[in-house]
């Protein structure tokens, strides 16, 4: 593995997508509710980010009636 890949490897999948699909929720309503832009969800939902701000993570979760270890798990 590459120096590159290790680091987008971050062994945290992000389950935003199915907690979405439980709840009948869209990515544009999660948006709306806790002020972060679609782009930016999505960037999460795709395991592409970096980092997420707790206040971030915490308007998530309340958003989907979630704690963060459901939200955010390890993927090795």
């Amino acid at each position: 593995m590459s120096p590159s890949e290790e680091d987008e490897a971050s062994g945290v999948h992000c389950r935003l997508d199915e907690l979405l699909a439980e709840r009948g929720m869209t990515l544009k309503r999660l948006s709306e509710l806790v002020g972060v832009s679609i782009v930016n969800l999505s960037i999460l939902k795709n395991d592409r980010a970096r980092a997420i701000r707790y206040s971030t993570l915490s308007a998530i979760c309340r958003a989907l009636e979630c704690e963060i270890g459901e939200l955010l798990v390890r993927a090795d």
